[in-house]
């Protein structure tokens, strides 16, 4: 144990696991440890309960007896977290997720050792990224493209008229249907409308109500897809009988100034055909910028070689599919009801996920040495803007941001945006 002038106090040592692992091996002194256990045994006896005597007056003496695994837990539950915190201060580490902790020992009396291995970021040894040579072409904003947007707002805008004839591809039919699964019960709803051409349906269905007029019925064979939502159902045949309730055309309506003041504040057609290029150069504008940031990072990831947490990776591919749970929740799809495959996920999404993190932890790297975090103005003229945005004071936004940590995740955006405008403006770039 090492001493000072002023006694025994906490040992460390590091243990190098590889880039981003490392082993803290720790040692507290007994002095220490009894003290908290001094005061786990006060907070354990103002709280003990022992037929006879009232709360917080059981002796002491019975409280070690009675209640010594609720003592020591309390000093667990206070003394290693502090000393772990301690630790990291002397040894200057920063970990990127809580330490799996080995090898915990703890008694009254003695001294409190444990091992905890922790991730760190790596270390990038940085080579030349200034000035990095990269070829992007930037997409231009076609005319077609245009009228394609034009178009679509008309298909948005389409009217479904009923029509005494056949369905057709594209028509918008009603049926009612009985799909019975082999070996399962039937299942039938009555009214459901769906688009024929757009794989709304089973296909089997699908092509069933082409050719038939309202009131004609049909029954056809069915395979369920061996990807079904629903296990059971996977790869199984049926049965499905299906009758149509009514036809409906679409009805586009002419392109023509009246269409577009049905769309907002559009005195003519050629005023909204303006406005939808404005927005799409807007667009375009936002995407060549995504593809030549990307060109750089890549060019960059590729020159620099390093490992990265996999506590980090795991993490982002957490986000990742808590994002795709969140789209099916958004479909109205409750998540929970799907058999997710996740290690299947977990396989697929590493590879981005791994891209992301060290995207990351370059961009950081480069920021920290050129000195483009951003300063405390920086940040408040950008809360500021939110602010105006919103229609809020800045005061409350600041507050609401800070409550519940998006601060920092302002902060972090507005560095890396400084890092890729850093970047950009020096790399060469060739069509």
């Amino acid at each position: 144990m090492l001493e000072d002038s002023k006694g025994p106090f906490m040992k460390v040592d590091v243990e190098e696991l590889g880039s981003c692992k490392r082993k803290l091996v720790v040692e507290e002194t007994a002095d220490v440890v009894q003290k908290a256990w001094e005061s786990a045994m006060n907070r354990v006896q103002r709280q003990a309960r022992l037929p006879g005597f009232r709360q917080g007056k059981v002796p002491r003496n019975m409280v070690k007896l009675h209640f010594a695994a609720d003592v020591r837990q309390e000093v667990a539950r206070h003394l290693i977290p502090d000393v772990y915190k301690q630790a990291l201060t002397e040894t200057r580490l920063s970990p990127v997720e809580e330490p799996e902790l080995q090898e915990v020992r703890l008694e009254e009396g003695a001294p409190l050792s444990f091992q905890a291995v922790v991730e760190i970021k790596p270390s990038i040894a940085l080579g030349d990224y200034a000035g990095v040579a990269v070829t992007h072409t930037p997409k231009p904003l076609a005319d077609d493209e245009v009228e394609e947007a034009l178009n679509a707002l008309r298909e948005q805008q389409a009217e479904f008229r009923s029509v005494e004839r056949t369905a057709d591809l594209g028509d918008l039919v009603i049926v009612d249907y009985t799909l019975t699964p082999e070996g399962m019960e039937a299942r039938s709803e009555a009214g459901y409308s769906f688009i024929t051409g757009q794989g709304q349906v089973m296909k089997e269905i699908e092509e069933a109500v082409v050719g038939l007029a309202a009131g004609a019925e049909r029954d056809v064979a069915v395979r369920f897809s061996d990807t079904h939502t629903n296990e059971a159902l996977r790869g199984r045949a049926g049965q499905a009988h299906v009758t149509v309730r009514e036809v409906k055309e679409k009805v586009l309506a002419p392109l023509d100034d009246e269409f577009a003041k049905g769309l907002g504040n559009f005195e003519t057609l050629e005023a909204l055909r303006a406005a939808l290029r404005q927005d799409l150069q807007t667009r375009r504008e936002r995407e060549n910028r995504a593809a030549l940031e990307g060109a750089v990072v890549d060019t960059l990831l590729a020159a620099h070689t390093f490992d990265v947490p996999e506590a980090l990776v795991l993490r982002q591919v957490g986000h990742l599919v808590e994002h795709t749970r969140e789209r099916v929740r958004r479909q109205g799809v409750d998540p929970d009801r799907i058999p997710w495959d996740y290690p299947k996920m977990l396989e697929e999404l590493r590879p981005g996920a791994d891209r992301a993190v060290r995207r990351t932890l370059l961009l950081e790297a480069i920021a920290e040495k050129e000195g483009l975090a951003p300063s405390d103005a920086d940040v408040e003229a950008e809360v500021e803007k939110i602010a105006q945005a919103s229609q809020r004071p800045a005061p409350a936004v600041r507050r609401l941001m800070e409550e519940r940590g998006d601060l920092d995740a302002l902060r972090f955006s507005l560095r890396e945006a400084r890092t890729l405008d850093f970047l950009i403006e020096r790399a060469q770039v060739t069509s």
